[in-house]
């Protein structure tokens, strides 16, 4: 079931765009790893919430391993 995703993307984009401009030229390193933690984590938490703590569900929700589920809400301390 595919929901509109237009509205994440354009957040995203402005994001990104205020982001850059706060940079002034510099250059950054990790700007993928950054916006993924960003996007991530909320996802995350999100998903836990709807499945009440669900693991199993969350993993299929999300389309991913349980075993990596786990590995990602270590990873923010959400375990």
């Amino acid at each position: 079931a595919q929901v509109t995703q237009k509205p994440l993307r354009d957040s995203v984009k402005q994001a990104l765009k205020n982001y850059f401009a706060q940079l002034n030229g510099q250059d950054v390193n990790d700007l993928y790893e950054l916006v993924l933690a960003e996007i991530e984590q909320p996802l995350l938490d999100m998903v836990m919430q709807y499945t009440r703590g669900n693991q199993t569900r969350a993993a299929l929700m999300m389309g991913i391993n349980r075993g990596t589920l786990r590995k990602k809400l270590k990873k923010y301390g959400m375990n």
